[in-house]
């Protein structure tokens, strides 16, 4: 078990709502631990996937169709499904940031509290037909309803009844990220922040036990892979170094929409402006 670390509240500014003691089991080589204080870093090597990751579905529907079932589909908790939709907004079609406010999320969680899914990111573009396909990567958290609705027309975009099966626990606690940076040779390494950096350039690769600013070189582009689901999803972007900042070098995709405590974070880490 992982000792509590004391950090420095002022360099980093995060919500202690993102602290946890102990480990993420994602079977990915590493996690962040993030806190009022700060964030941690460690290593997990070598660890299978999660049977999460291997019941993973997925699906589609098109905005204008006929409506899902009233009796929906199930998923189990900690998979993940992506629903693509081609949404019509009239002569003026807005960016996918935008289109995302326009889809409603409604969660019924059997316990009362709080939600049964996330969106993890988006993407997409406009069609041939003046209408906006768009692609959402949705992670189930805890048994009961979900839905996506397209406010405009009140479309059923997705809709599902999450439950457990096999003894199954929800995983997800809203404490944990991780990320993860490519070397551009298609190898990621953990980012290593158990020194409390201030930004990312600051942190180490745990793997090779050197700092973040000499593995990723002033100018490169890299892909920075980050974690923050019960499903165990990755959301990838590409960010390019840009002296002592960096910056993303496309829009898409949206990244964590329903998390925007995370996406601070990650800002704030990364030095985006």
């Amino acid at each position: 078990m992982l000792k509590d670390q004391k950090l420095n509240p002022k360099r980093a500014g995060m919500p202690a709502a993102l602290w946890r003691r102990g480990t993420l089991g994602i079977g990915i080589a590493g996690m962040v631990l993030i806190s009022g204080a700060g964030f941690l870093i460690l290593a997990q090597k070598n660890q299978p996937p999660p049977a999460a990751l291997k019941g993973s579905v997925s699906g589609t529907n098109t905005a204008g169709s006929t409506p899902l079932s009233t009796a929906p589909p199930t998923m189990n908790i900690n998979q993940a499904v992506m629903v693509t939709v081609d949404l019509d907004f009239g002569p003026s079609i807005p960016s996918i940031a935008d289109a995302l406010r326009e889809v409603e999320r409604r969660s019924q969680p059997d316990d009362g509290r709080g939600r049964t899914f996330a969106v993890l990111d988006a993407y997409g573009e406009p069609t041939s037909s003046g209408k906006l396909h768009m692609s959402m990567h949705v992670s189930s958290e805890k048994p009961g309803a979900g839905s996506l609705i397209f406010r405009r027309t009140g479309e059923v975009l997705w809709q599902s009844r999450i439950v457990t099966t096999n003894g199954q626990a929800p995983t997800f606690t809203g404490k944990n990220l991780l990320i993860l940076i490519d070397n551009a040779e298609g190898k990621t390494f953990t980012v290593d922040g158990s020194s409390n950096p201030a930004s990312i350039l600051d942190a180490s690769i745990k793997e090779m036990g050197i700092p973040v600013r000499i593995f990723w070189p002033d100018g490169a582009e890299r892909q920075v892979t980050c974690i923050y689901s019960a499903c165990g999803c990755p959301v990838k972007v590409m960010v390019k170094r840009e002296g002592e900042r960096t910056a993303r070098t496309k829009d898409l995709p949206v990244m964590f929409p329903d998390d925007p405590a995370v996406v601070t974070i990650i800002s704030r880490l990364m030095q985006w402006q």
